[in-house]
């Protein structure tokens, strides 16, 4: 039975994806607010018509959708909602939602490059499907409004917004100060932690983003404000958050040391230390076993513990100093 916590209700959505059920919530106030709007399936929608019920409404009454990302999971079912809608998220959302076909030729051409960067060998065509094949899942249904942090968002004003990048160039999470409320979205999860996904720059040609630097940063900044009670897009609430962020911090660092171990002795590409790391998934999840790969390389660049050399075929090799 889903119920209201405060003014908030977390209702539970099934996915395809192999991260299981999202989250997404309810919040009343001067506007009925939802925030993320599930996986485009129609299990999703049944189980969130349903459980909107409960709560005595219907997709009608909601006014508004405020985005913490752009992944499929949390943007498919705009499509099921009202017209007249006022749909906010960071305008790295835009793209995506709006299926631009120039963005996806620049999207295709940025990953092409990086496969041949990391030294991915075999059906590389095949793989960007694989990778991309979420977006079935996603919508077409564009913004209305963009946001960022220090935005305001009608009938949503005792929220602040919070940028906090690393799992997507898009996400943004929410604190309301007079009871430490935190929505965090994907950007910290109770028993799992968030892959810093690999994303294109918005304008093609831009330098790539650093991800796990950026996810690390968006870590720290959560040490500012008083929380009480984070709020996710999978899984249960986290209450403990700052002790819980100290964890992943160390754990990721410990993480990173076993890259520089694994290239002390012979200097490896990026495919080939993803494959030592995750040999029996990364076919299978290529998308999250490179990123999460290319993470822990970006930091141990930042340390300056390790060094990237690219051959003349334009293939990096990367080893411990």
């Amino acid at each position: 039975m889903v119920a209201w916590m405060g003014n908030i209700a977390k209702i539970t959505l099934p996915t395809p994806f192999s991260v299981g059920d999202v989250n997404v919530y309810l919040i009343k106030g001067d506007a009925l607010s939802l925030i993320d709007a599930g996986v485009n399936t129609q299990e999703a929608w049944e189980a969130f018509t349903y459980q909107l019920s409960q709560l005595g409404y219907i997709p009608d009454d909601i006014e508004q959708v405020i985005l913490t990302h752009h992944h499929p999971d949390h943007v498919g079912l705009l499509e099921h909602l009202p017209e007249d809608i006022r749909i906010y998220g960071h305008q790295y959302c835009i793209p995506y939602l709006k299926q631009d076909k120039d963005f996806f030729t620049s999207h295709d051409q940025f990953y092409f490059q990086l496969f041949h960067e990391f030294g991915v060998h075999g059906d590389v065509e095949t793989m960007l499907r694989k990778w991309k094949a979420p977006l079935k899942f996603s919508s077409k249904r564009p913004l209305t409004h963009i946001v960022n942090e220090g935005s305001q968002i009608e009938g949503f004003k005792e929220w602040r917004i919070l940028e906090t990048l690393g799992h997507a160039q898009s996400h943004l999470s929410f604190f309301r100060e007079k009871d430490g409320t935190l929505i965090a979205g994907d950007h910290v999860l109770a028993t799992i932690s968030s892959n810093p996904l690999l994303e294109p720059p918005l304008v093609k040609g831009e330098q790539r983003s650093r991800p796990q630097l950026q996810y690390n940063a968006s870590l720290r900044k959560l040490f500012d404000y008083q929380i009480t009670m984070a709020f996710t897009g999978h899984g249960t609430e986290v209450k403990n958050i700052h002790s819980l962020i100290e964890r992943r911090l160390k754990r990721q660092q410990d993480r990173a040391m076993q890259v520089k171990e694994m290239i002390s002795e012979k200097a490896l590409t990026t495919f080939e230390i993803c494959q030592n790391l995750f040999p029996t998934v990364y076919q299978k999840e290529l998308g999250l076993t490179l990123s999460e790969t290319t993470a822990q390389l970006d930091f141990l660049l930042s340390l300056e513990v390790v060094e990237k050399v690219v051959k003349e075929d334009g293939v990096a090799y990367f080893f411990a100093k």
